[in-house]
This record gives structure tokens, C-alpha cells and sequence, in this order.
């Protein structure tokens, strides 16, 4: 790919991205309620997902993807359900003064990645970028096999350090916290966002 197209194909990604979203409400109440503790494990699932879309827009299997309804039906259901489960868990924690010299409680990394995971193959806005704006980035058709590994470097690039960046300054947020009544109204309204997340995932 020329220098100019890469670089248009990094401004749009980032965009899309940044864009709110179900992906960046999950990392979003995800940090305020658990730090930094396994977001890359959790930022990894985003990142495949988007790798295993890109992959399949530049072989041509889009069209696949688009006939395939029922199993994508299937993993985006799969997806919402861990946005709920995620919520259930940010709202029946108990409440306390957060004390960040103290690490939270560990989760399983693969648990984190499969779920994420799942909610980039199923997530609405993932989809319509990979196969309708996606195409009109990048000419599919006559992309090389050095242009999709330049196209894949850049993704690998930007979401990690979009989300990131947004894990980051929600877990300085969390910080922040010192009464339990705030950490519990905290710990409830992202709740909400991830249900409503989930609710949006799961009805699109």
C-alpha cells in the first residue's frame, strides 16, 4: 500500500475505534471497576477479533460472513452475555474505599480473551467496518499479501493504544475513590453501561 492510503486506513481505524461503542464501554467500566489488572488479556480478545474480520474482508469470505447468520446470531448472543455477566459482577461487589496499593482479585486471561473475543465477532459496529467501510479504505481486491500484513501491523498498533488509553485514565478515575458510597455508585452506573452495552450488542 502507498504511504498515503495506510496512513488514511490509521485515521479511520483510529476513529472507529475511539468511537464509543460496546468494546470501549467494556474497557471503560471494566477499568473503573477493576484497574488495570488483566486488561491485556482483556485488549487482546478486541485485537484477534478484529484480525480474524480483516482477514476474512481481504480473502473474500465476507460475503461468507454475511450468509453465515445463524453462528454469527450465535456468538454475538455469546458476546452480550459476557457484557451481562461482566455487569453482574461490577454490581454485587461489595462496596468498600478502594485501596489501589491493594491488587485486585486475579481473573483467568483466557477467560478474559474468550470473551472479548466473542463480543468483536458479534459486535454490530466490528462488522460494519470490516464490510462496508473497510472497502471503500482499501481496495480489497487488488491488496497484496505486504499490504494486509502493513494494514494488520496497523491495527495491531492502534487498538491496543486506543484502549489502552482508555483503560488508563478510567483506572487514574478509580483511583480517585475513597468512600464506599461512591465506589458503590460507581461500581453500579458501569454496570449499567455494560448491561446497556450488552442490550445494544444483543438487539442490533
Amino acid at each position: 500500500m502507498s504511504a498515503y492510503g495506510l496512513s488514511v486506513f490509521c485515521l479511520v481505524y483510529a476513529l472507529a475505534v475511539a468511537s464509543p461503542g460496546p468494546g470501549v464501554a467494556a474497557v471503560v467500566a471494566r477499568a473503573l471497576g477493576r484497574g488495570v489488572s488483566g486488561a491485556p488479556a482483556f485488549i487482546a480478545g478486541f485485537l484477534a477479533g478484529d484480525l480474524i474480520w480483516l482477514t476474512l474482508a481481504a480473502t473474500g469470505l465476507a460475503l461468507l460472513a454475511q450468509t453465515a447468520h445463524t453462528v454469527f446470531v450465535v456468538v454475538r448472543y455469546a458476546g452480550a452475555a459476557y457484557l451481562l455477566y461482566l455487569a453482574w459482577r461490577l454490581w454485587t461487589t461489595p462496596a468498600g474505599a478502594l485501596d489501589v496499593a491493594q491488587a485486585p482479585r486475579r481473573e483467568r486471561p483466557l477467560q478474559l480473551f474468550a470473551g472479548t473475543l466473542a463480543l468483536t465477532l458479534g459486535n454490530p459496529k466490528t462488522m460494519v467496518f470490516f464490510l462496508a467501510v473497510l472497502p471503500t479504505v482499501v481496495e480489497l481486491k487488488r491488496l497484496s499479501v505486504g499490504g494486509f500484513l502493513e494494514i494488520a501491523l496497523v491495527i495491531c498498533c492502534v487498538l491496543p493504544a486506543v484502549l489502552g488509553a482508555y483503560a488508563v485514565f478510567a483506572a487514574r478515575a478509580r483511583a480517585r475513590l475513597s468512600r464506599p458510597e461512591t465506589v458503590r455508585w460507581v461500581q453500579r452506573g458501569t454496570g449499567a453501561v455494560m448491561a446497556g452495552a450488552a442490550v445494544a450488542v444483543a438487539t442490533r
